[in-house]
């Protein structure tokens, strides 16, 4: 288990993006702000589906607050959420992605298992893909993130597949085949991230018990990302109508910086920049120890 006495973590990994951009990960944590322009959403649904810059102006703040990337999905993936058309995702995430880009650099990534809406968010500014089914619904998904050179995201997921009954050792299983067929497709190691799926189809325990042993998913050697923004499991923990979710998710990302995660996916940027800007610096010190 990674620890605040293992500084591995803070090694320098270039992330290669669509169009030639990139992103350094490692030595600081890397917040991705949620932007679901969907009616249905767990968290935020119904609030940016309406209108383009109310939508844009959420994510303009989000990179203020100190997200370096924007996630923008337009399709819900709570449980029991009702899917909706690819012209219908479409026309939610293709606008905000356009207006978007069109105000600031920062990476934009489109949340989608989708290869016909990836293509055509990469088309008007994304350079990351960000596949729930971590390339294992939609094959060509992988097709396309190798011809355009985006960031690929990998998640984990335990929805409609026999799952392993320990976490990790199921963690290895997806993952390792997610990446196989990335590779297979010409995607490069150095545009991948992986990202274990809180709260996919995993019950509080597992995903608690995920959370302690992330360590262990080092050895697949990439990046990671986690999202448990106010997710089922942490607002268990929290205790009914007890606490604030954002709060508790800042927890749950110190925990798992220290257990090597690089990325994290969040809601509301605040409580979590500032909670990891202590890890990083106590990281930092004890690297600077290391090297005098």
């Amino acid at each position: 288990m990674h620890s605040l006495r293992d500084i591995s973590m803070t090694t320098e990994r270039v992330w290669q993006l669509a169009g030639g951009a990139s992103l350094i990960l490692g030595p600081c944590s890397t917040i991705m702000g949620v932007l679901n322009v969907t009616p249905d959403s767990f968290s935020d649904g119904g609030r940016y589906d309406k209108s383009v810059e109310d939508a844009v102006g959420a994510a303009l703040r989000m990179i203020d607050e100190g997200a370096a990337i924007i996630d923008i999905g337009g399709e819900s993936t709570r449980p029991g959420a009702a899917p909706v058309s690819a012209a219908e995702e479409q026309a939610r995430v293709l606008p905000v992605i356009r207006e978007l880009r069109s105000r600031t650099g920062v990476p934009i990534s489109i949340d989608t298992y989708r290869s016909e809406t990836a293509a055509l968010a990469i088309e008007a500014g994304a350079t990351i893909v960000n596949d729930v089914w971590g390339g294992q619904r939609d094959a060509d998904i992988l097709n396309v993130a190798a011809a355009t050179g985006a960031g690929l995201c990998l998640m984990h997921t335990g929805r409609d597949r026999e799952r392993d009954p320990d976490v990790i050792v199921d963690q290895f299983a997806f993952l390792k085949r997610s990446i196989a067929l990335a590779r297979e497709a010409g995607v490069a190691d150095d545009r991948i991230v992986l990202d274990p799926g809180f709260g996919f189809a995993k019950t509080t325990e597992e995903n608690l018990s995920l959370m302690m042993r992330m360590g262990a998913l080092a050895a697949l050697g990439f990046p990671l990302l986690a999202g448990t923004s106010r997710k089922r499991f942490v607002r268990a923990a929290l205790g009914e109508d007890r606490g604030d979710p954002d709060v508790a998710t800042a927890a749950t990302s110190v925990l798992l910086r220290e257990r090597g995660v690089s990325i994290f996916r969040v809601h509301a940027v605040g409580p979590t920049r500032d909670a990891l800007a202590i890890v990083d610096a106590a990281l930092g010190a004890m690297q600077d120890r290391t090297r005098s």
